[in-house]
Order: C-alpha cells, then sequence, then structure tokens
C-alpha cells in the first residue's frame, strides 16, 4: 500500500436539486426533489437538504416522499443544465491534474500526487476546487483527501454539505476505524447497522471467509484501510441499454410483447451515432415483477442482429415467475475492442 498517493474525491451536494436552487433562489429554503409526478412509478434522483430533514431521499418513490413531506415540491429536471454544470466541474478539475476518475455527472476522483499547486499539497488544492466551483458554478461541494481512493470517498461525506475531510496517513487507521461497514458496498443490512471496520479489524479470517466467502480479503484489507485501486482515466462502457417503468403492471406476455417495439426503438435512438456496433456479443434484458424482484437474461449475438432475439429472451425471463411485470429493460453487451497487435517478422 503506498501512503505517498494523495487522492481527491470529490461529490456535489445535492448536484441537481443545487442547480435549481441556483437557478432559482425563491427554492433555497423549501423542500425541493428531482423527479417524477406523483401519480406515476417514478423514484426521486435527489432532494434538497430541506426535503432530507422529512426523510426525503434519493431513489425513494415520489409517492412515498410525498407522504413523508406533503409539501414537497417535485421538479422534472433539465439534464442539459446539469449536464453544463458538470463540465463546468471537470474544467476546473483539469487545471490540477490530468488523472481524473469520473464516477457521474457530480463526482469524481482525483489523483494530485504529481501536481505542483500549491507546493503540492492535496489539501489546499481540494480547497480552492471547493472555492472555485462555488464562484464559477454557484453549487457547493464536498471534497476527501486521503492516500486512497476507499478513504477519500468516504471523507467527503464526513461533513456534508460544503465540506472538507482531510485524513492523513498518520490519523488513517483511527479514521477507518470508526467508518461503518455500511460505507463498504456488497455488505449485508443486518452487517451495516451492527458493525464498524473496527469491528472486521477483531476478526479472524477464516471467520470472515466463513461469512462473507470470496469478498472476505477485499473487507479486511478495506476495514484496515488498504486500497490499492489507482485512478482510472477512463472507464470502459460494458453495456448499453434502456428501460421503462410502466405506470400499470403488464399482467400478461403479450402486453410485455406489446411494448418491445417502443423499447427497442429507444435502443436504437441510444445507439445511433456512437459506433458501437463492433462491440456487440450478446442480448440483453431484464424484467422486474411486481414484488421487486427481477431476472436478467443474456444471449451471444451470431451473424446480424435481430430484434426477434429479444422477443425469445423476453418469453424465457417472463417464464420465470408468474407475477405482473413492472419494468422491462433491454440492451446489448459490449467487448471492448482489442488493440491491433502487429506480426513483426524473427530476425535473430
Amino acid at each position: 500500500m503506498s501512503l505517498n498517493r494523495k487522492i481527491i474525491h470529490i461529490d456535489a451536494d445535492c448536484f441537481y436539486a443545487a442547480v435549481e436552487m441556483r437557478d432559482d433562489p425563491s427554492l433555497r429554503d423549501k423542500p425541493i426533489a428531482i423527479g417524477g409526478p406523483e401519480n406515476s412509478r417514478s423514484v426521486l434522483a435527489t432532494a434538497n437538504y430541506a426535503a432530507r430533514v422529512y426523510g426525503v431521499r434519493s431513489a425513494m418513490p415520489t409517492s412515498v416522499a410525498k407522504r413523508l413531506c406533503p409539501a414537497l415540491l417535485v421538479l422534472p429536471g433539465d439534464m442539459k443544465k446539469y449536464r453544463t454544470a458538470s463540465e463546468q466541474m471537470h474544467a476546473i478539475f483539469r487545471e490540477f491534474t490530468d488523472i481524473i476518475e469520473p464516477l457521474s455527472l457530480d463526482e469524481a476522483y482525483l489523483d494530485v500526487t504529481n501536481s505542483v499547486d500549491f507546493q503540492g499539497s492535496a489539501t489546499r488544492i481540494a480547497h480552492e476546487i471547493k472555492v472555485r466551483i462555488f464562484r464559477e458554478v454557484g453549487i457547493t461541494v464536498s471534497a476527501g483527501v486521503a492516500t486512497n481512493k476507499f478513504i477519500a470517498k468516504v471523507a467527503s461525506d464526513w461533513n456534508k454539505p460544503d465540506g472538507l475531510t482531510v485524513v492523513t496517513p498518520e490519523t488513517q487507521l483511527e479514521f477507518v476505524s470508526d467508518i461503518p461497514v455500511k460505507a463498504i458496498s456488497g455488505i449485508g443490512r443486518v452487517a451495516q447497522e451492527r458493525f464498524k471496520c473496527a469491528d472486521l479489524q477483531k476478526l479472524d479470517f477464516a471467520l470472515l471467509q466463513k461469512s462473507f466467502g470470496s469478498m472476505a480479503y477485499r473487507l479486511s484489507q478495506l476495514a484496515l484501510g488498504i486500497d490499492d485501486r489507482p485512478v482510472v482515466i477512463s472507464r470502459e462502457r460494458k453495456s448499453v441499454s434502456v428501460e421503462h417503468t410502466f405506470a400499470k403492471d403488464l399482467l400478461e406476455l403479450k402486453e410485455c410483447r406489446a411494448v418491445l417495439p417502443m423499447l427497442l426503438a429507444d435502443l436504437k435512438k441510444r445507439m445511433k451515432g456512437r459506433d458501437y456496433e463492433s462491440q456487440l456479443s450478446k442480448y440483453y434484458l431484464k424484467i422486474k415483477f411486481d414484488d421487486f424482484k427481477q431476472t436478467t437474461i443474456e444471449r451471444p449475438i451470431k451473424g446480424k442482429l435481430s430484434e426477434d432475439a429479444f422477443s425469445e429472451l423476453l418469453q424465457l425471463a417472463f417464464s420465470r415467475s408468474p407475477r405482473s411485470v413492472r419494468l422491462i429493460g433491454v440492451g446489448y453487451r459490449l467487448t471492448p475492442p482489442q488493440p491491433y497487435q502487429l506480426n513483426l517478422p524473427f530476425t535473430s
């Protein structure tokens, strides 16, 4: 593990809602959220802190959020506006480092290990980024500074909103010990509520392996604050897909088939102009049933693309559960292009 790396994790505070409040200051003291209408099955993309006081959270169904907070103002959102704000943020990042790993429009890792700005101080760089984003984009972000990605990400969430948390190599183990294990993805809900990383540090590895299987080694490392993952500049897309949640459950297979052309038309639009055709490796279909359980099914692509393949996958997926369907997704798995290798003649 390298304690010499300097990693910053930047996370905008209630990003979509923050952009809306920036553009309409009258919304600042009101509980607002971004999402679909209450009488649909849509969920919230985010909520401001005034709404979170009532228990409103992202990924919550709009209808549930409105019950918790009747005064909640739900806005439809404007992705073009949000992308512009994201581009402005990334332009600021690039002034300090080229090693940037975006996680979403409003979240990214920055490796500033070799940055010469502010005499190489990651803390001062993070502070300057926060100041610049507030001044030029008009929103606040929280930042975590640490020697690795795991701790930096947790640190950015430690003192929200508008926070800056720095974890030095000397304080790293103490900081990690207080982290609840819910910060580690893949941990079950019971363990999330009962344990901190300090508890995992004390467990014998054999017991950890018995409880968590193949995840045990990763858990043991993260519980000690060890994370050697590099900041990855570009992330390869592994799939391209679209999905739709229906306002009314689809009760029969024929109803599901009736909406398939609409989904495939949307998939074509998403594919258009992106040159994915040479990377397509599998057909992919997902169904979520009315009990929120879901099933996915894939099939290798052989020969020319055929929309009939999705109809066949739909029939197979539907047969796995005798329940109504609330969501269908269709798409393709991608195989990244392989670099071309020259076959050079052998010379002695």
